[in-house]
């Protein structure tokens, strides 16, 4: 590690250091079990790049006085192709290849392109970690990933006719937001808004009191990573190499988060619909044979949607599913299913005036999960906007190869913590249904 990116480390970790004890200062308490095992660790890395920082400044005071000079890190300006254009523009990348080849430059052989350099209005040393630690992706190459990432799902923008989910800010120092929210799971009265409820009073009758009740949903940002190896060949051609990373790491990065809303464990991923406590599982009919879906599933299934989520639902289905939908017909033999380009006005078509969206995700044909009736209106989604990535020559070094990480922070839940009960009736309503396996 390199003298001023060991300045910068360990900025960092005193920096974080001051950040586990400035929370127990402001609750008024001393650091819990977690927090000083934390301080430990970031202390111990401390020690040991303060004696890597003082071992390196004696070597340089050496080779200073052995070559009667100030040894400093190369850094070369990248000069302007017009010697008459501003020198603003001299220092943009023409490319995100062309970013990522001077990343692996820096690293493998120290010669710094000054555009890779971070401006701080810090006093101390806080020029951008090199290789070994990762510099960071420039906001135009973060937000075209990002916009790459977000394209390929259409779950988190929505689409045309329905929602996409509801997105909550978390601030720039934060890894996460507590959201209060109301418990209420039933709609008979003295349940509605967690407890509230009114009464009709005589004249002079005494006044009976309620409140509302409320529970708190936690969102804490979990990781998503991608790993990319570059060979020299691949380093070589800034195009190519800008292709496989911003267009393979976009899709990938996409795929995952549609992946976690729908699969997500909830387990270091966000937590997905099939195993929510709010999912609504609608029975198979008798004798039912497992690759089927019949009118009756579908007519349940959207009666079981809460009545206000009605107008922003969509219906996700595995493409297996098609061939049931295009069977699916009414008494008066009308179909439930009108394909795209028809009345339906929508690309993918609709069932029951709602639009049908196919997504991967989605499990095979008779699985429960196979099709889902969903307001995505109804999930909480919160990330941090932007994406960090790291390079080093070490991790694949005998094979030439130059290593690219990409990480993503977010989280997303259900806002419902379970079904609910209608005022009326005893059939259980949701945001999310789905169809339970047919065996």
């Amino acid at each position: 590690m390199k003298y001023k990116q060991m300045l910068a480390r360990r900025s960092a970790l005193v920096a974080a250091m001051r950040e586990c004890a400035a929370k127990a200062d402001a609750g008024g308490r001393e650091m819990n079990s977690e927090e000083l095992a934390k301080y430990g660790e970031l202390k111990a890395e401390a020690e040991v790049i303060k004696a890597a920082i003082k071992r390196e400044e004696e070597l340089i005071e050496l080779e200073r006085q052995a070559i009667g000079g100030e040894l400093v890190p190369t850094i070369v300006a990248t000069p302007a192709t017009d010697p008459n254009q501003p020198v603003a523009d001299s220092k943009k990348w023409k490319s995100f290849g062309e970013f990522l080849g001077a990343v692996a430059k820096a690293g493998m052989t120290g010669v710094m392109d000054q555009r890779l350099v971070q401006p701080s209005a810090s006093t101390g040393a806080q020029e951008a970690v090199g290789s070994d630690g990762g510099f960071l992706v420039m906001t135009d190459f973060s937000t075209t990933l990002l916009k790459r990432a977000y394209n390929n799902t259409v779950i988190l923008n929505g689409g045309p006719g329905y929602a996409g989910v509801t997105r909550i800010p978390v601030s720039a120092n934060s890894n996460g937001i507590n959201i209060n929210a109301l418990a209420e799971t039933s709609r008979v009265d003295g349940s509605r808004w967690g407890g509230i409820q009114g009464y009709w009073l005589e004249e002079g009758g005494s006044y009976t009191g309620s409140r509302p009740k409320f529970r708190q949903i936690s969102l804490k940002l979990k990781k998503l990573i991608g790993l990319c190896y570059a060979t020299d060949e691949l380093l070589a051609d800034s195009m190519a190499l800008e292709s496989v990373i911003s267009q393979g790491f976009g899709e990938e990065f996409g795929f995952k988060l549609q992946d976690s809303l729908i699969n997500g464990t909830g387990a270091g991923q966000p937590m997905g619909i099939l195993v929510s406590p709010c999912l609504v599982q609608v029975a198979k009919e008798t004798s039912q044979t497992l690759t089927t879906i019949n009118t009756t599933n579908i007519r349940k299934m959207y009666t079981r949607m809460w009545a206000r989520g009605v107008p922003t639902s969509v219906w996700h289905i595995n493409q297996d599913c098609w061939q049931q939908l295009f069977a699916l017909a009414d008494a008066g033999s009308n179909s439930l299913y009108v394909p795209p380009g028809g009345l339906s006005a929508a690309p993918y078509g609709t069932l029951m005036g709602r639009p049908v969206v196919p997504i991967e995700q989605c499990q095979t044909l008779g699985q429960k999960g196979d099709i889902y009736f969903c307001d995505w209106s109804e999930y909480l989604w919160t990330d941090k906007g932007t994406l960090d990535a790291a390079s080093s020559i070490h991790v694949q070094f005998l094979t030439g190869e130059m290593t690219y990480r990409f990480t993503f922070r977010c989280d997303g839940q259900p806002a419902w913590n379970s079904a609910l009960t209608p005022f009326k009736g005893s059939a259980t309503q949701s945001p999310f249904i789905t169809l339970a396996i047919r065996e």
